[in-house]
């Protein structure tokens, strides 16, 4: 078993792609997987993020599918021959792409398909024919019922971040979607853990499965320095730009566990004078895709992102990622910081804890990743002696260590007034309204039963008749306009 990509014996085109692409040495996963799919066996596959998984089964399946390669025009002769699922459409943009690069100096077709964006341009991909059809389980559904994929000559599948697929609960679509696959075929099954349901998974629909194992389930890389802060929620976004500042950090990943958390901190981030942009499930797939380019050509600083963006996504050369919000789930904390120090290179993860809920979250990580973990205090640079500044708009700011100005109205209220005590000033209280002194006056009560004195001129106007007691008068009502006298 070799170690080197020159000496895999791949065919001439697709060695030139990877050459092309700068391949040398394999990364483990490369290197026991690939010989493993070339025999044709199936493969149950565990590694940790960043390792080149999607060249461990892209290239292999590639290489056996070129005994079927032709240049004909015809759809019929470029079947679907290899399905790869995945969890999310930014992971199957990722991974189409890099198929692509692979395949590009021979005949096989590919393309993906996944929600978000408009079905007929994929129609008409798959209508020309495609042997690899990369696709999320949802929108490969849709096409399935539309008759617009055929799925009937598939020899290959490839199940990758399977775990993920079944925490967002794709498991009922990936067993209607491998109903319509051949029973014989080759099946690859990848995942960041081996739990209990996939090990079901894997029971039910590969074939004497090879399991490759090369890194301990859960483990963080070695080449991540991980820090743990104590930081009040209030005071995160303080400590997040002071690092940055410190550090000399050029891009970074910043999580929370919010879409709308997400959508407010980018703003503010915006507003402090950094590029920011934001990556969450409410963009559409147009503005995601853009996000995801501006942060890859440098053209942005932070971007702040759901867990959408902590499987998979494979930007090089991303020195750090701060977890402003503790993940809720353990596993989902080292997916997040897999985002740095990816083939070997170094990396720095930091997270900001706030106590309470939080406390309970960092010892689940401790637990996972079988680490003890502290948790450190940060210490700010002085502010400015003189507290706080008024810029000359409707309300004051106030000047941090860095120079920049923060809202003063972007804090509670109460550690606004704290801060004014303790500056020597004066708590912010809004203008109160004038009073009115009509509720100053003692209370007087009225004259109970007393006859108005329109009524009163009326009655003395109308002259007396004889009337029966028993009939009641008819109560007199004050009218709003008078009665125009007779000509």
């Amino acid at each position: 078993m070799t170690s080197s990509f020159s000496n895999l014996m791949l065919a001439e085109p697709l060695a030139r792609a990877v050459a092309e692409m700068g391949y040398e040495t394999m990364t483990p996963i490369q290197e026991q997987a690939i010989p493993v799919v070339l025999a044709g066996q199936d493969v149950m596959g565990a590694a940790q993020t960043g390792t080149g998984k999607t060249a461990a089964f892209s290239l292999p399946l590639l290489q056996r599918m070129l005994k079927h390669e032709n240049a004909s025009t015809s759809p019929a002769r470029h079947p679907v021959r290899a399905l790869v699922l995945l969890p999310t459409r930014e992971l199957a943009d990722q991974v189409a792409q890099q198929v692509k690069l692979y395949a590009k100096y021979t005949n096989l077709r590919s393309t993906v398909v996944f929600g978000g964006i408009d079905m007929k341009p994929q129609t008409l991909e798959l209508k020309k024919g495609v042997e690899v059809l990369v696709a999320t389980p949802g929108r490969l559904l849709d096409h399935i019922e539309a008759k617009n994929a055929v799925l009937n000559q598939v020899e290959y599948v490839v199940l990758d971040e399977a775990d993920r697929m079944l925490d967002i609960g794709f498991l009922p679509d990936l067993q209607r979607i491998l109903s319509y696959l051949p029973k014989q075929r080759t099946t690859l099954l990848f995942s960041a853990t081996f739990s209990p349901e996939i090990k079901r998974l894997a029971g039910s629909y590969l074939q004497n499965p090879v399991t490759i194992e090369v890194a301990r389930p859960n483990e963080t890389a070695s080449t991540v320095e991980q820090h743990f802060y104590s930081v009040s929620d209030d005071d995160k976004r303080r400590a997040l730009k002071q690092i940055v500042k410190q550090r000399g950090i050029t891009q970074a990943f910043v999580f929370v566990n919010s879409k709308l958390g997400c959508a407010r901190l980018a703003r503010s981030l915006e507003r402090d004078g950094l590029r920011t942009t934001a990556l969450h499930g409410d963009k559409s797939q147009d503005e995601r895709l853009k996000a995801l380019a501006s942060f890859k050509a440098g053209e942005v600083d932070l971007l702040v992102c759901t867990d959408v963006a902590a499987r998979g996504l494979d930007i090089k050369d991303v020195p750090a990622v701060f977890n402003f919000d503790v993940p809720f789930n353990a596993e989902d904390y080292v997916h997040r910081i897999g985002r740095t120090g990816r083939a070997g290179a170094s990396g720095l993860a930091v997270s900001f804890a706030s106590g309470g809920n939080d406390a309970r979250l960092v010892a689940d990580i401790e637990k996972l990743i079988k680490k003890k973990i502290e948790l450190e205090p940060v210490e700010f640079e002085e502010d400015n002696p003189r507290g706080r500044i008024n810029d000359g708009r409707r309300h004051w700011r106030e000047e941090g260590e860095a120079g920049d100005a923060r809202d003063v109205l972007d804090q509670p209220r109460e550690r606004r007034d704290a801060e004014a005590r303790r500056g020597g000033g004066r708590p912010h209280r809004a203008p109160s309204a004038p009073r009115d002194p009509f509720f100053d006056k003692p209370y007087e009560p009225g004259v109970p039963d007393a006859t108005p004195a329109w009524e009163a001129a009326a009655k003395a106007a109308t002259p007396t008749r004889g009337i029966s007691s028993n009939i009641k008068s008819k109560r007199k009502v004050a009218a709003l306009f008078k009665s125009a006298e007779p000509s």
